[in-house]
C-alpha cells in the first residue's frame, strides 16, 4: 500500500491499510491511522498525529514549522482527526508554546485547495472550508461552520457554530453562533437559515434563533442591554448565542 518512491522515515507509525501514493514524505514523529489515503507528493512532518479515514490530495503540507518568528523548534503538534477531505496544496502548520501547542482538526471537515491553517487554530466538526480560505494563528471555527472561498480571518477571531461566511468575506471581530456574514469586514446579514434546515433544525428551534438575532442586530439596542434581552427568550439556542458573546475577546461584528 506504500509506493517505491515514497520515503517513510524511521519511527514513523503507520497503519497496515493506509495508502501512501508516490513521492510522498513521512517523518519519523508522524502517526497516520487506518484507512486513510495520501494521494501523492504530500510532506506529513513535525509530531502531526492523523487519524482514521482521511483522504489528502497531492501537495499538502501538514505539520510544517509555523510561520512565527518566536518558534524554536518546541516539541509542539498538529493533531487530524477521522474522516477529512484535505485537498491540494493545503497547509496545516504545528502549534506553538504562545498557546497550547496543538494545531487541531476535528473529524469530517471538508478542506478545499489552498486553504491555510495557522499555528494553534482549533477546527471543528463538520466543516466546509471553501478555495483559498486563509486562517491567522489562534483562530477557532466551531461545528458546522461554512467558510466561503478566500475568507479571511485575522489572528484570535472564532467563528461560531453553524455560521456562514460568505465568498471573499474578512473577519477582524468574532462571529456568533447561527449568523450569517458577508464584506470585508464581515458584517452581519441573516442567520443561517438553509443551514440550520438541512441540518434538522425545526421551525421553532430557528423561530427562535430568529428573535435573538433580531434583539442582537436589528433593535438598536447597546450590545449589553440586547443580551439582557436575549436571555428572556429562554432558548437553548439563544443561550449558546448569548455564552458565545460573553466570552468573545475580540467583540463580535455589529
Amino acid at each position: 500500500m506504500i509506493h517505491s518512491t515514497a520515503i517513510i522515515e524511521a519511527g514513523a507509525k503507520v497503519a497496515d491499510d493506509v495508502v501512501i501514493g508516490p513521492y510522498c514524505i513521512i517523518g519519523p514523529k508522524v502517526t497516520i491511522g487506518s484507512g486513510s489515503v495520501l494521494k501523492s507528493h504530500v510532506v506529513v512532518s513535525g509530531r502531526t498525529s492523523i487519524g482514521k479515514n482521511n483522504k489528502i490530495y497531492p501537495f499538502a503540507s501538514i505539520g510544517e514549522d509555523p510561520q512565527d518568528k518566536k518558534f524554536a523548534d518546541e516539541d509542539t503538534q498538529v493533531v487530524i482527526g477521522d474522516g477529512n477531505t484535505i485537498r491540494e496544496y493545503v497547509t496545516i502548520n504545528l502549534g506553538t508554546t504562545d498557546d497550547k501547542g496543538i494545531t487541531k482538526v476535528g473529524d469530517d471537515n471538508w478542506i478545499m485547495a489552498y486553504v491555510h491553517i495557522a499555528h494553534d487554530c482549533q477546527v471543528g466538526n463538520h466543516t466546509i472550508m471553501a478555495n483559498g480560505t486563509t486562517l491567522a494563528g489562534h483562530v477557532h471555527i466551531h461545528d458546522h461552520v461554512i467558510l466561503g472561498g478566500f475568507s479571511k480571518l485575522h489572528q484570535f477571531c472564532r467563528i461560531g457554530a453553524h455560521a456562514f461566511a460568505a465568498m471573499d468575506s474578512g473577519f477582524q471581530k468574532d462571529v456568533p453562533p447561527f449568523v450569517m456574514a458577508q464584506g470585508s469586514p464581515a458584517i452581519p446579514r441573516a442567520i443561517n437559515f438553509e443551514g440550520l434546515k438541512r441540518r434538522g433544525f425545526s421551525k421553532e428551534r430557528i423561530g427562535m434563533i430568529k428573535k435573538g438575532f433580531r434583539l442582537l442586530y436589528k433593535s438598536d439596542l447597546p450590545l449589553a442591554e440586547a443580551v439582557a434581552e436575549m436571555k428572556k427568550l429562554e432558548s437553548d439556542d439563544v443561550q449558546l448565542m448569548i455564552d458565545f458573546i460573553e466570552r468573545s475577546e475580540r467583540s463580535i461584528i455589529r
